[in-house]
């Protein structure tokens, strides 16, 4: 047993960090720790691997153990998931405190976390596309869409003033499945969105809720807010991505002033929507494969929308299987909180974490994975291929345009 010295104790550290953190809760919870070692029983991977005990770490902070909590490996490989808050009778928020520390301290992000978002900041998306790249992949999707769809009106707008919504892309969709781009213009144009994208802030993802500098964070968000603005459009629309979605939502509350706040939605919200209003209609018997969904952490848990996700699923597909746990109560596929771009000296963390996700998947017996989230698609894609599973995974976007009952698409 380590011998803990009280003269080394630094007994302002936790209101240090406190002071630091932001957020949307009442500060005061962050000091109701009751030590009861509920967060680590609530944590999947609290013995999965190393560094993934939650109590030991918010016992090191709270006693004010300032070297131990800013070298400690727990930092780094908490995928801020969110579990351990939802088991925490006081709802003590410990991705809160992670994220604080990762941030105000001078702390470097291990991998190419922090390259990810420089790279944002300095070109306007993580993936650093050009925006001649940008537009010209706009204009073959559209172009594309166009001869699928047998509609030369088919339009991906961009900067159209006063449309309902301003659409932001996963950098993902644009670089590397461009066909992702057509599939979404496709929905948009069956139902006839009004919609349209910027030329200029287009990329959805926030590393910067990673790296948990708040400063990178406002000037990213600052970006989306001018474009709502100057674009005069009534709300903010997220693709398919959990940190982004939260980010999104979540974000401008804390980064932003608050006359300077706007609506956001998920993608998966306005399949909903359009859904009820009855401008969506679609042949589930086109998707019949048994399919399972993976319920990303920032969507689901901090965002609620676990019941959007199983309401377009069941709409959309002949036979969908629950993994065991769902919901709230979800596994993080392992990528999240930046872990994905954490590199090498992470990589066996992630795949440790995988582990569950991989025994999940194959325990529900289907090949196909709906998984609403880039973050995700891409850690559950590394998790298949390690563990030599025979799936795939797609996005709800994919079922949707792929189920489109063409003749019945609503006229204006």
């Amino acid at each position: 047993m380590s011998v803990i010295f009280a003269n080394k104790l630094d007994p302002n550290f936790m209101h240090e960090v406190v002071s630091k953190a932001c957020t949307t809760s009442d500060r005061e919870q962050f000091y109701n720790c009751l030590s009861c070692g509920m967060c680590s029983a609530g944590c999947p991977y609290n013995g999965v691997h190393e560094n993934a005990d939650p109590r030991k770490f918010i016992r090191m902070l709270t006693l004010g153990m300032r070297d131990e909590v800013l070298n400690s490996e727990f930092i780094w490989a908490c995928t801020q998931c969110g579990r351990c808050t939802s088991e925490c009778p006081m709802g003590v928020e410990v991705l809160t405190l992670v994220r604080t520390i990762r941030g105000n301290f001078g702390l470097k992000a291990p991998g190419f976390l922090q390259d990810v978002v420089d790279a944002q900041i300095k070109t306007g998306n993580q993936m650093e596309v050009s925006t001649e790249d940008y537009l010209d992949t706009l204009e073959w999707m559209e172009e594309e869409l166009q001869e699928e769809v047998g509609d030369p009106n088919a339009k991906i707008p961009i900067d159209k003033e006063g449309a309902d919504f301003l659409f932001l892309w996963d950098p993902r969709e644009i670089k590397y499945y461009p066909n992702d781009v057509q599939s979404l213009a496709k929905i948009m144009w069956y139902v006839g969105a009004d919609w349209t994208c910027s030329s200029k802030w287009w990329d959805a993802t926030h590393y910067a809720l990673f790296n948990g500098n708040d400063e990178e964070s406002r000037i990213i968000t600052q970006r989306y807010a001018d474009e709502v603005k100057r674009l005069k459009v009534k709300e903010l629309v997220i693709t398919e991505c959990g940190h982004a979605t939260h980010a999104n939502k979540w974000g401008p509350k804390v980064w932003l002033e608050k006359d300077n706040t706007y609506p956001v939605k998920s993608i998966v919200e306005k399949y909903v929507e359009w859904f009820e209003a009855g401008l969506l209609h679609v042949d589930p018997s086109v998707n019949t494969e048994p399919i399972t969904l993976h319920d990303p952490c920032n969507s689901v848990r901090k965002q609620g929308l676990g019941d959007a996700m199983r309401y377009v699923l069941n709409k959309t597909v002949t036979e969908f299987r629950e993994m065991n746990p769902h919901g709230v109560m979800n596994y993080c596929c392992g990528g999240g909180g930046g872990l994905l771009a954490m590199g090498k000296d992470i990589y066996p963390y992630r795949m440790a974490k995988g582990k569950l996700k991989a025994d999940q998947i194959k325990d529900t017996g289907c090949n196909l994975v709906a998984c609403p989230c880039h973050n995700c698609f891409d850690q559950l894609t590394d998790i298949i291929k390690y563990y030599e599973l025979d799936a795939k995974v797609i996005h709800l976007h994919h079922l949707i345009s792929h189920a489109l009952i063409m003749d019945k698409k609503p006229q204006k």
